[in-house]
């Protein structure tokens, strides 16, 4: 299969995987394959116009990206997007006091929040993560995809390996709930990718908003989407910079010990990242990239995910 070859000149150092490795499910994700000897990453995903394979290699100033499968062109024109091209620094600005951050900032200023424009396809892979445990999580996602996904068009990846296209809506719709409970998700978070499946088209118009609260409000709409989930997927589909995420298990105890040395709740994070609005998941993510987490005590455990307790907050 012949592909479609583009050429990215940003006019800054742009390093893919640092800018989109946050959409890599765990290092088994079948869509999502990082090649460390020549930074580049290879990504297969579903476009409004088909499936893709898309490899992005950094050069000096430019990124050149290659893709193959009917959706080429789209992703493609996508690019600059996908690499935070509309993401801004503008009005972010470090306190002096929360060194943690300034020295993220130092480290990282190439770093911009990435927009993938695939709305539905973000909203399946934060409903699998609701509740449970990166690990979990990443399993699930593995198990999922290689069994339903597509092979995706185009060359093998680094090292052989097939990459697997995340099924579209009506195939997430055709998988039997026992082998939703063979991937480990429950109900409860199978409903989310069900019902979300229902609303594809829906959800997709989203990318036509730029109220970051209207579009918060439409994605809270489906039932079992709550502020975690449907900032997860501003992050990752619309580029928001914003979309800071809340309810999580570790974030905003990870975020405020890094800038005060005080693990805080959700609330007492609001409060202290609030001279961030605009950007506080930039400030998330920086503080991610450098490494910053509160202290774990003990052994890990997962999270449960089979009891009422565990499951009836929506994230």
């Amino acid at each position: 299969m012949s592909s479609e070859v583009r050429v990215w000149r940003a006019g800054r150092v742009v390093d893919p995987h640092s800018v989109i490795g946050g959409l890599r499910k765990g290092p088994g994700d079948p869509a999502y394959v990082f090649d460390p000897l020549r930074r580049t990453v290879w990504r297969a995903t579903r476009t409004p116009e088909g499936p893709v394979l898309l490899r992005l290699t950094p050069y000096a100033g430019a990124v050149e990206a290659e893709a193959w499968g009917p959706g080429a062109q789209w992703a493609l024109d996508g690019v600059p997007e996908l690499l935070g091209e509309k993401d801004s620094w503008d009005g972010f600005e470090p306190l002096p006091e929360h060194r943690a951050l300034v020295d993220a900032a130092r480290r990282f200023p190439d770093v911009r929040v990435p927009r993938t424009r695939a709305v539905f396809e973000a909203m399946a892979a934060a409903g699998i993560e609701q509740v449970v445990t990166g690990k979990e999580a990443f399993r699930a996602w593995r198990v999922l995809l290689r069994e339903y996904g597509d092979p995706a068009p185009g060359p093998t990846g680094p090292e052989g390996r097939v990459l697997m296209v995340p099924p579209a809506p009506e195939e997430w719709r055709l998988i039997p709930s026992w082998q939703w409970l063979r991937a480990g998700v429950e109900g409860r978070r199978s409903r989310v990718v069900l019902t979300a499946a229902t609303r594809a088209k829906a959800l997709e118009r989203t990318l036509e908003l730029t109220d970051s609260a209207e579009i918060e409000a439409r994605l809270r709409s489906l039932p079992g989407v709550g502020v975690w989930t449907a900032a997860e997927v501003r992050q990752r589909a619309h580029g928001d910079a914003d979309a800071f995420s809340f309810a999580d298990y570790h974030v905003s105890r990870d975020v405020s010990y890094a800038l005060i040395g005080e693990e805080l709740d959700d609330d007492g994070c609001a409060e202290l990242i609030e001279p961030y609005r605009g950007h506080r998941f930039r400030v998330q993510r920086l503080l991610e990239m450098a490494g910053n987490r509160h202290p774990r005590y003990g052994p890990r455990k997962s999270l449960p995910t089979h009891t009422p307790g565990a499951t009836h907050r929506l994230r």
